[in-house]
């Protein structure tokens, strides 16, 4: 059932605190010096001047930091934490002044001087490949052999990492086909656009180090620090408040080991904020070059499908390696696929580094898979949803071997928004084009089944919930809560859930990848159980009776009569109607006083021992309209189909459906990060264009499918990237029915429809 967020008057009022806000008695500030070469060796850096300058304490460059683990990264520890003898992008940090005020640091920071030499900038992922100029001269291995099955191999190119998937024979099937379309498709490079940007106020004392930050997953950042700094886990705190945003953009390790670097040399806590164009040169999102080839049959049916995907990763590998085999794995479709080959390349390039987004590699190859779709179905003469349909996965079909089989009904799916576009079908208005089209998704969700929660039940029946999942506007603290307040029997006003805070917080894995729902949903009713058991066990030495005769059930604790000296039938052991968990705490404590623990832990294990934990859906209409005087696209109806299995809330599973569209909108129609040779031309929110208030559809249709066929609480599943996945193709493909080009370059600005309706005109 829907209930209200239990963060929104915080933050409707401006008392929620994130970590822009926090402070640190005697805590400085840092600004940051980033390069102004995308491609350089560092000759020298001239600080005099800066140090020189009013309230400054320290100029801090990578030569100044010693024994430090100076790289990080998860899975390939690339990533410096200031540039160690050369720049790879246009915007890297290459050294740190920490001053009193953020002003004078800012301003000495204009005074450091860096001497470059210049070398070969690769921007683009297809010169990078091919040039003898390398990005990383080494391959830096990772601590672990594996992260989530990711183990990048050496390379001796500018490779950050390769992958494949195939079954069949691809080839042969290809040459027998009866129609093969090809489609290639070009993702731009996007930036993550969070209204909160990165921040970080890092306090390094002598054996311990605290942080608080923007990172979506705390417990990954508290292991990177400890190995950076040498120091044991439990001497690393991260804390993390509200974060305004995250869409995977904040995952793991990003501006923490800079700010703890920037105290460690200052001798004070000291915090290290960014601008919108300081957020653009930390991370973006792949760009990708993907081309498709399909094979069908007489009937329509696929007989093959042959995929290429190449990845613009940028200057260091951060979590690429993890997205593009991820991407592998969402390619090919929610399709029955007998024959398949799918090869992969992320590729370094000298620009700024791409990280984790919403989709996680999936809007990307469902861009050509989809718009294959739709080209074939033109080709093959038949209807776009009746070819989707003919060749869609059923219920409990294996999409991969090994892998959870499929948790959704697709077709019902399908059919949903194709009735919801046909019933709201737009009128016919002169020098208004029209298309419509639909598209669908299935991704393997990246959510590893590694949780860990805590529910503290107090004398007064109110509840504490201890969870490290972090939220970042997605409404996860009242979804959790809502679950313990159903498996404890208290209104949802009685349960508290504080923030992550490592110190504090039990183990969470990610907060990220749909899961925390459904992962960490399951740890919450988990640690219920372990509650009530708790209770029972307390009732029983309180009562002197086995715990066995103690059961509980509506809310209540039931403890035998006899048992409590208030007699009873004598035909067996009557019960009363129970005992409140209250009365039971304060029984057992002898006061009015004290607190029940439960702890509950999901594993790999059981339930969720196969991968993926659920299959994540995505079910999109689209009708747009094109204006043909100048290009410019409205979307006129947008349909989400939310099969999230069980709608915990249904309010925010509505919120998640509708924020993933608008950002896949962004990526059909606007966001692009721009280089002019080897600088970002546009990192800023002025020639950077996100979806505004007005640009949202002028209809909206959000459906929820709610089979209870998910592994989460009460048959629930992810509900966060879904309704973006399919989005940009589902545009695409509107367009070029509108316009009657298929395009196959996003986004889709004004200036590039233009040309796609001249191109209409000349073909025709």
């Amino acid at each position: 059932m829907t209930e209200p967020r239990s963060d929104a008057w915080e933050k409707v009022t401006g008392r929620a605190r994130y970590a822009v806000d926090a402070a640190m008695p005697n805590m400085a500030h840092a600004a940051v010096v980033r390069s102004e070469r995308a491609h350089a060796h560092i000759a020298g850096i001239d600080r005099a001047e800066a140090e020189a300058a009013p309230g400054v304490i320290a100029v801090v460059t990578a030569g100044d930091l010693g024994h430090l683990g100076l790289r990080f990264g998860h899975i390939v520890p690339d990533h410096c934490i200031l540039a160690v003898d050369k720049v790879r992008y246009y915007g890297e940090p290459v050294a740190v002044v920490v001053a009193e005020t953020p002003h004078q640091a800012a301003d000495a920071a204009e005074l450091v001087w860096v001497d470059y030499e210049d070398l070969p900038a690769l921007t683009d992922a297809a010169a990078a490949l091919a040039s003898d100029v390398l990005i990383h001269e080494q391959f830096y291995a990772s601590d672990g052999e594996k992260f989530l099955d990711v183990a990048p191999a050496a390379s001796v190119d500018n490779a950050a990492h390769r992958g494949e998937l195939a079954w069949g024979d691809a080839e042969a099937a290809l040459s027998g086909a009866d129609t093969v379309v090809e489609t290639t498709t070009t993702f731009p490079l996007v930036y993550g656009y969070a209204m909160e940007t990165y921040n970080a106020l890092a306090d390094w004392q002598p054996g311990s180090l605290h942080v608080v930050s923007t990172a979506q997953h705390p417990l990954m950042v508290r292991r990177e620090l400890a190995r950076m700094f040498s120091l044991p886990l439990s001497a690393v705190r991260v804390e993390v408040p509200y974060i305004g945003g995250g869409y995977g953009s904040k995952s793991y390790t990003k501006l923490e080991p800079l700010a703890a670097a920037a105290s460690w040399a200052a001798g004070r806590p000291v915090k290290v904020t960014t601008d919108v164009e300081g957020a653009m040169y930390t991370t973006r999102v792949d760009g990708a070059l993907v081309t498709v080839r399909t094979g069908f049959d007489s009937g329509a049916r696929i007989v093959a499908r042959d995929i290429d995907i190449r990845f613009d990763t940028g200057a260091y590998a951060d979590n690429s390696p993890l997205v593009l085999t991820k991407s592998i794995n969402r390619s090919f479709g929610p399709y029955r696929m007998p024959n398949l080959r799918v090869r992969g390349v992320a590729a370094y390039t000298n620009t700024s580094p791409a990280s984790s987004y919403r989709g996680f590699g999936a809007p990307q190859a469902a861009l050509a898979g989809e718009l294959n779709m739709d080209m074939a179905a033109d080709r093959l003469g038949i209807d776009p949803v009746e070819l989707r349909r003919r060749n869609l996965l059923s219920p409990g079909d294996t999409i991969i071997d090994g892998k959870r089989p499929l948790d959704a009904d697709l077709v019902a799916d399908l059919d949903a928004v194709a009735a919801a576009l046909e019933q709201h079908a737009g009128e016919p208005v002169p020098g208004i084009l029209r298309g419509r089209a639909v598209a669908v998704t299935a991704s393997d969700a990246g959510a590893s089944p590694n949780s860990t929660t805590q529910v503290r039940m107090h004398a007064d029946g109110s509840v504490t919930l201890l969870v490290s999942s972090t939220e970042m506007g997605q409404g996860s603290r009242t979804a959790l809560a809502q679950i313990a307040a159903r498996e404890l029997g208290v209104p949802i006003e009685a349960v508290a859930v504080g923030q992550s805070d490592t110190r504090f917080t039990p183990f969470e894995w990610t907060t990220g990848a749909s899961r925390t729902t459904t992962i960490v949903g399951l740890a919450v009713q988990a640690a219920c159980d372990d509650l009530w058991d708790n209770l029972r066990d307390r009732a029983a030495e309180s009562a002197g009776v086995p715990v066995d005769a103690v059961t509980a059930s509506d809310g209540l604790i039931h403890v035998p009569l006899a048992a409590r000296g208030e007699g009873g039938s004598g035909a067996g052991p009557d019960t009363v109607s129970g005992l409140t968990p209250s009365e039971v705490i304060r029984q057992w404590f002898g006061a009015d006083a004290g607190e029940v623990v439960g702890v509950g832990v999901v594993r790999r294990a059981g339930a969720t021992e196969v991968l993926p934990p659920f299959w994540e859906i995505g079910a999109i209409g689209v009708e747009v309209s094109v204006d043909e005087a100048t290009g410019e696209v409205t979307v006129e109806h947008l349909v989400t189909v939310g099969d999230v299995g069980h709608a915990v809330n249904p309010d925010l599973v509505a919120g998640q459906d509708l924020g993933a569209a608008t950002q896949g909108l962004g990526i059909a129609l606007w966001e692009e990060m721009v280089y002019d040779g080897e600088q970002l031309t546009n990192p800023n929110l002025v020639e950077y264009r996100v979806p505004r208030l007005r640009d949202t559809p002028r209809r909206i249709t959000s459906v929820l499918a709610e089979r209870g066929d998910g592994a989460g609480p009460y048959g629930a599943k992810g509900a966060g990237e879904g309704a973006l996945n399919p989005v940009p193709a589902a545009v695409a493909a509107a367009v070029g029915r509108a316009v009657g080009v298929w395009p196959t370059e996003l986004p889709l600005t004004p200036p590039r429809v233009w040309s796609l309706l001249q191109q209409a005109v000349g073909d025709g």
